[in-house]
């Protein structure tokens, strides 16, 4: 084999991405125009920043995706180290927004640590992973080091506050590390602790103060109608928004809910948007094309030949799988609401550059794929035609 020579990578899963993309792109225009052209008499106020961080993606995409992935284990030590100083900092120096000081103000773009923790920690923790190899599945060589380094990032997540980001990366964390090939007693036991605590930290905000914010989220998920104005005002107008939507939706641009009612619809519940404007229908097929992503890249990882590439691969799917879940959740008050955004669709210049630097590693992985594939063909060819 030419190492110099790679394969092209995944058609399916490129065309795919850029397909979420630009359709990210149209629901962020027909949910924000309204708002923006108030606040900032733009109307194309979020978009030209959502293009802006979609162009700088491109970049960021197409260089991970020209890299080969075992170049990602010499960086993971650095990456973790530069993530870990930035959390450290954020409160101190960065832009509060709704309660929580978890950005940098950079020009057009606000950059949010957070979002960069999730694909560093996957990198991160499938290098210890290899590295270790059998001794992971012992708890004082293997898994203990790993729940440090977990904690660290939580930690300092959690003094921003963002709890909806310290779940998803505790979640991203724990598939990681069962993927990984952790003892399962050891990874059951901690997930149930994990759970408890999470629970204490919703709950006991409640118990002590029943007026307080993480209260309103408890209370608007048992009963949001209670309280159309107060606590519930989030979640029944998103209701609303799927309620008016039917079957077929209202049209796309047509939305009521975006004229002020539905706060953040362009960011949190732009889904309910696209409820309420491509109707039932809509979003069935808008999830069933979101399943096939998903799956796509979890099919390219695991085909990989290195335990490495392949973990990391999977971890990103499911990286992107558990945050979709989580805000699909929220939006539908099938699950408390947490903050967190759909990937690839909601407004947000960090999400977006970390997505696509994400799906580049998986397009590297399918490069990796199809150059094995195609040398064996043009060697028989070669061959034939020094005969």
């Amino acid at each position: 084999m030419n190492p110099s020579r790679r394969g092209t990578p995944d058609f399916l899963l490129l065309i795919m991405t850029f397909a979420l993309i630009a359709f990210g792109l149209l629901m962020v225009y027909s949910a924000s125009s309204m708002s923006a052209s108030i606040n900032y008499q733009d109307s194309l106020h979020y978009i030209k920043r959502q293009a802006i961080a979609v162009a700088l993606g491109l970049i960021f995409m197409v260089f991970f995706m020209n890299l080969h992935y075992s170049k990602l284990k010499k960086w993971a030590v650095p990456l973790f180290i530069l993530v870990l100083g930035l959390l450290f900092l954020v409160p101190f120096i960065g832009v509060e927004n709704k309660g929580a000081t978890s950005w940098f103000a950079l020009g057009p773009l606000n950059l949010q640590p957070a979002e960069f923790a999730k694909l560093t920690l996957i990198i991160y923790l499938a290098a210890l992973i290899h590295k270790k190899g059998e001794r992971f599945y012992e708890f004082k060589k293997g898994l203990l080091p790993t729940l440090i380094i977990i904690g660290l990032y939580c930690g300092l997540i959690m003094l921003q506050p963002d709890f909806g980001s310290t779940v998803v990366l505790g979640l991203i964390a724990g598939l990681v590390i069962l993927i990984g090939g952790a003892n399962l007693k050891h990874f059951f036991s901690l997930s149930f602790c994990g759970i408890l605590l999470a629970s204490l930290v919703v709950l006991v905000p409640y118990l002590m103060d029943r007026n307080s914010f993480r209260s309103d989220r408890i209370l608007a998920y048992i009963n949001p109608w209670a309280d159309q104005l107060g606590y519930g005002f989030h979640i029944t107008q998103s209701l609303m928004a799927f309620g008016h939507g039917g079957i077929r939706g209202a049209g796309f641009g047509q939305s009521i809910q975006k004229l002020g009612f539905l706060p953040a619809p362009h960011n949190d519940f732009i889904f309910a948007i696209i409820g309420e404007e491509l109707g039932f229908i809509g979003c069935t097929l808008f999830l069933l094309f979101y399943l096939l992503f998903l799956w796509r890249g979890i099919l390219i990882s695991l085909r990989c030949k290195d335990s490495f590439g392949s973990l990391v691969g999977v971890s990103i799917m499911g990286m992107i799988g558990i945050q979709a879940l989580i805000n699909l959740g929220g939006v539908t008050n099938t699950i408390p609401l947490t903050g967190v955004t759909l990937p690839f669709i909601s407004y947000g210049g960090s999400s977006v550059l970390v997505l696509m630097a994400s799906i580049g590693i998986v397009l590297g992985l399918s490069r990796e794929q199809n150059k094995d594939e195609a040398e064996p063909a043009q060697e028989a060819s070669r061959w034939k035609t020094e005969l």
